[in-house]
């Protein structure tokens, strides 16, 4: 859960699954936004110190992100740009950090989640899109309390490996 690729790979996701919600007029400037923002980001020189907080960021804006799908009237196209921003932003910092360019592209693609989450929210069966983001909620805050749980026997190398 620390790679270059997985947790930008679901804010994207969680990103898509929320556009989903979101008007069809809103989705182009809002993934323009968010290549834009990921890969000026991968690109700058950030500090390694902010390792811990750079992933901690990105697993609160998954679950933030995913989170956006329950809103009663969706997203406005506002909220979609300023969410895109945010995952471009977490998403290049955490690819900067523990990732290469490539890694860029392959998490970017994780925004593909778009396509048939608005099919599915079409046919007027948004429970399914619902679900998929409360699962990714769940998996977000279990990987954010991760970095905060005491070092156990068994979960990290010692003196003896």
């Amino acid at each position: 859960m620390r790679g270059g690729t997985l947790p930008p790979a679901l804010l994207c996701a969680a990103l898509g699954l929320a556009l989903a919600f979101a008007p069809r007029r809103a989705w182009g400037p809002s993934l323009v936004a968010l290549a834009a923002t990921a890969t000026a980001l991968a690109i700058a020189p950030v500090p390694p110190g902010w390792l811990e907080g750079v992933f901690l960021g990105c697993w609160v804006s998954i679950a933030a992100g995913a989170a956006t799908v329950h809103l009663p009237g969706g997203l406005s196209p506002r909220g979609a740009f300023a969410l895109s921003v945010n995952a471009g932003f977490w998403s290049g910092a955490v690819v900067a950090l523990a990732g290469s360019r490539l890694d860029l592209l392959k998490s970017l693609l994780g925004v593909l989640v778009l396509l048939p989450a608005a099919l599915i929210v079409g046919w007027r069966a948004p429970i399914v899109v619902k679900v998929v983001s409360s699962w990714l909620i769940a998996v977000a805050v279990l990987a954010a309390t991760l970095q905060f749980l005491p070092t156990t026997p068994g979960y990290m190398p010692d003196h003896l490996d």
